[in-house]
């Protein structure tokens, strides 16, 4: 029993717990993936921005007032980009990069300009690019680089390359030698000498976005180039200025709204990021050493397997409440650890994969425990309907706690219902046709009792136990019981052309009930246990039945069950008898319709109780009389002879009977 009960506490929560595991850690290896994990990153990118920029990097934005303001279409001349290399060199710019391709030549002296200019900054950085090209007989990149005389005059180039993700988002930090956030900083520490060391970035890094569009400091082209919008000297002075385009929408701007990309605050901003802030981002990234590196996969699948073992316990020895508050807080854990690492150590460590897995064992167990407590609503609806009625099931279902495992002392009013002759009838028939009579007289009798709101006890061949009260209260449990040891006469009264029909004759059917405290629930072995009800109440209902015997009624109830009813029926008084191991005396009566039966049956108990046999004799007679066919008259009449020849010694109005 210990090794099966063992196997099956383990092996509905150890499949809930494998499968879920496995489905975790391939998930964590499965390529595709990870643009799911990307948005737990992209979350945490949003809630732990610092929404600003520690390092002196400002942006000259081409932006649509620079448009308006400058008047030509773009491309601009060549020359105003000279100017503006100018009033940044004698602001004191420590590096000026343009995120702009020049590829193109335009007009010599435009170009010879912008070259001369370069040559005086001797600290300026333009970009390159990667184009592809598909033509009839080749798909190929090219590499498109600044015009020569550029670089002639000491322009350094610095590829301008983004990795987009699959989503269309910039989250990965893309490096080469010649990779122009890298050229910036190889150019501000030739210009400043001392000032920054070389980056040393760890393979694969993501990048840490400072915050949504424009979290870097703007400054318009248009007033760099005429000293308006409050320009104070010295704005630029040591300063890493990128130059770049800060477009919304213009139609002079051509292809400039490719320059536009979408980072994690698309989300939560709705707006694009320039391209330039891209790279000012990669660059505060680089010098900071605040670039995101990622655990790798073999972190990952640590972090799966932690969490599912953490999870077993719970699995294992589930308790609806106590479990799942564990198992809801290990998905909390995690992401607390995955957010402090990205936030203190510049880790980031994929946290959907073990939530999901933690949520996967949530389900799953809760789903068995589901089904679980569904078979044993099913059981105990399979095992109570027959033996209750189908809406006291129903409440049992709906309040459990109604159903205590164990004893408990409860009011009952207990019917034991046996036939006479059985013994005899068993003998004389076939096996087949008395199984064939049982099952449908006990099939009859367990309909009658259960749709009076009764509980079958038990049956003992022909024999039926029931009780009321138990295991829902019932306040009315005396007169319930009493309806329906009624309806069971009448239920065999219309069964009996049936057993005439199968040869069986007549069948005399005789019900005993008692009310008091019994002692209810389910009672046995640990091995084989029954719900059923034991005490003297239980005994005394069981030899009401027999005395039936004696006054040849069909229905004996004591007192204490006609004192608990809450509807008045007609009821007859049969005797005072005293039950074999019972001191007290009890009254027990038998319904009866006929008001006048009843009164006479007081007239002539009277004096028989007093001990007035001559009266009693009289009274008995005059009943008998009346009622040539009543059953009790002659028991009476004989008893009183004997009590005239001879008087007992000690006469309290009770009948002390030897046997139950």
């Amino acid at each position: 029993m210990t090794v099966r009960w063992q196997a099956s506490r383990w092996s509905l929560p150890g499949l809930v717990w494998l499968c879920s595991l496995a489905l975790g850690l391939a998930l964590t290896l499965w390529r595709p993936w990870d643009a799911v994990e990307m948005l737990a990153f992209d979350r945490m990118s949003v809630l732990s921005a610092p929404q600003g920029s520690v390092l002196p990097i400002t942006i000259v934005g081409v932006d649509e007032a620079s448009f308006a303001k400058v008047g030509k279409r773009w491309p601009w001349p060549r020359s105003l980009h000279a100017t503006l290399v100018d009033r940044l060199v004698a602001d004191g710019a420590a590096v000026i990069a343009f995120d702009m391709l020049f590829s193109e030549a335009s007009d010599p002296a435009e170009d010879g300009a912008l070259a001369a200019a370069i040559g005086r900054a001797n600290n300026v950085v333009l970009a390159s690019d990667q184009v592809y090209q598909e033509t009839a007989v080749a798909r190929e990149w090219l590499r498109v680089d600044p015009l020569p005389v550029f670089m002639a005059a000491g322009a350094v180039r610095g590829l301008t390359a983004v990795a987009i993700d699959g989503d269309a988002k910039i989250r990965r930090f893309p490096d080469t030698d010649d990779i122009f956030w890298r050229r910036v900083i190889e150019v501000l520490q030739r210009q400043r000498p001392g000032l920054v060391e070389s980056p040393a970035l760890s393979s694969a890094p993501l990048i840490r976005h400072l915050g949504p569009a424009h979290t870097f400091p703007y400054v318009s082209y248009h007033d760099v180039i005429n000293g308006t919008g409050g320009m104070k000297p010295g704005l630029f002075k040591d300063q890493i200025v990128l130059v770049g385009r800060d477009i919304k929408a213009s139609p002079e701007a051509g292809a400039a709204q490719a320059d536009l990309f979408a980072t994690p605050f698309l989300g939560s901003s709705a707006r694009l990021t320039p391209g330039v802030e891209i790279h000012a981002t990669l660059i505060e990234n680089a010098l900071t050493g605040t670039a995101v590196t990622h655990a790798g996969p073999t972190a990952s699948l640590a972090a799966v397997l932690l969490l599912a073992l953490l999870a077993l316990p719970a699995l294992v020895l589930w308790r609806p409440l106590r479990s799942s508050l564990w198992i809801l807080m290990l998905p909390g854990l995690s992401l607390s650890l995955s957010y402090w690492l990205f936030v203190a150590q510049s880790t980031w460590l994929p946290v959907l994969a073990p939530c999901l897995t933690i949520a996967l064992m949530y389900v799953g167990m809760s789903s068995v425990s589901y089904l679980a407590e569904q078979g044993k609503v099913r059981q105990i609806k399979s095992a109570f309907s027959k033996y209750v009625a189908a809406e006291v099931v129903n409440r049992l279902i709906d309040r459990p706690d109604l159903l205590r495992l164990g004893g408990e002392r409860r009011q009952l009013t207990l019917l034991f219902a046996d036939l006479q002759g059985f013994t005899t009838l068993s003998e004389q028939s076939s096996p087949e046709l008395v199984g064939r009579f049982v099952n449908t007289y006990l099939t009859a009798m367990t309909h009658v009792i259960m749709s009076h709101g009764g509980t079958v006890d038990k049956f003992i061949g022909d024999a039926v136990m029931a009780f009321w009260g138990a295991p829902l209260d019932d306040e009315q449990h005396a007169s319930h019981a009493i309806q329906a040891a009624i309806a069971m006469q009448q239920k065999l009264e219309e069964l009996q052309p049936l057993f005439i029909e199968m040869g069986l004759g007549r069948i005399i059917m005789r019900l005993g009930l008692h009310t008091g405290p019994a002692l209810v629930g389910n009672m046995g072995s640990e091995y084989r246990f029954n719900y059923t009800a034991m005490g003297d109440t239980v005994n005394l209902a069981a030899r009401l039945e027999s005395v039936n015997k004696i006054y040849g009624t069909s229905i004996l109830l004591s007192s204490d069950t006609v004192a608990a009813m809450s509807e008045p029926i007609g009821l007859r008084l049969v005797d005072r008898v005293r039950v074999q191991g019972k001191r007290h005396a009890v009254a027990v009566y038998t319904p009866c319709a006929d008001i006048s039966l009843i009164a006479a049956t007081e007239r002539a108990s009277e004096p028989y109780r007093q001990g007035d046999w001559q009266q009693a004799q009289v009274q008995w007679t005059a009943l008998q009389a009346r009622y040539p066919s009543d059953t009790l008259a002659p028991v009476f009449l004989q008893r009183i002879q004997a009590f005239i020849a001879l008087p007992p010694l000690e006469w309290d109005g009770a009948l002390a009977l030897d046997k139950g």
